[in-house]
């Protein structure tokens, strides 16, 4: 599954390639006030790594608390595609259910970060997992 993938947002308005750190090896999610309503599983990809070939203008962002972390949206569906960093501005974190053919269900054991207390504030790191076990 290694290489460029190509994403895309629910209406399919704003198209991206992305090309992952390590595959899906990097899959996670987080507790944050926000990443924890948003529910998404994320993978990492160098900005280099991302590129948003069709309706740049129509992404929206969204900044909390310390407003390091910039959330790009679909603003006609309002799907979460990406967001940069704060724990590491050098990476983009993508919504694995924007990229062709992934669903976040193909992943049975993914990490849980520690964004309450997050690595930039002496916190971070794994503080437990999420299983999905298929019947």
């Amino acid at each position: 599954m290694s290489g460029i993938k190509s994403a895309q947002c629910h209406c399919g308005t704003v198209k991206f390639t992305v090309e992952l750190s390590d595959d899906f090896n990097t899959i996670r999610r987080c507790n944050c006030s926000f990443c924890r309503m948003r529910g998404a599983v994320a993978a990492s990809a160098l900005l280099s790594g991302l590129n948003v070939y069709e309706g740049k203008d129509k992404l929206t962002e969204y900044r909390f608390n310390t407003r390091q972390a910039t959330h790009y949206f679909c603003s006609i569906c309002g799907i979460y595609t990406f967001h940069q960093r704060r724990s590491n501005p050098n990476q983009f974190g993508v919504n694995v259910a924007c990229i062709t053919d992934v669903s976040p269900f193909d992943f049975t054991h993914i990490p849980v970060m520690d964004g309450v207390h997050h690595p930039k504030d002496g916190g971070g790191g794994v503080v437990g997992y999420l299983n999905y076990d298929v019947l």
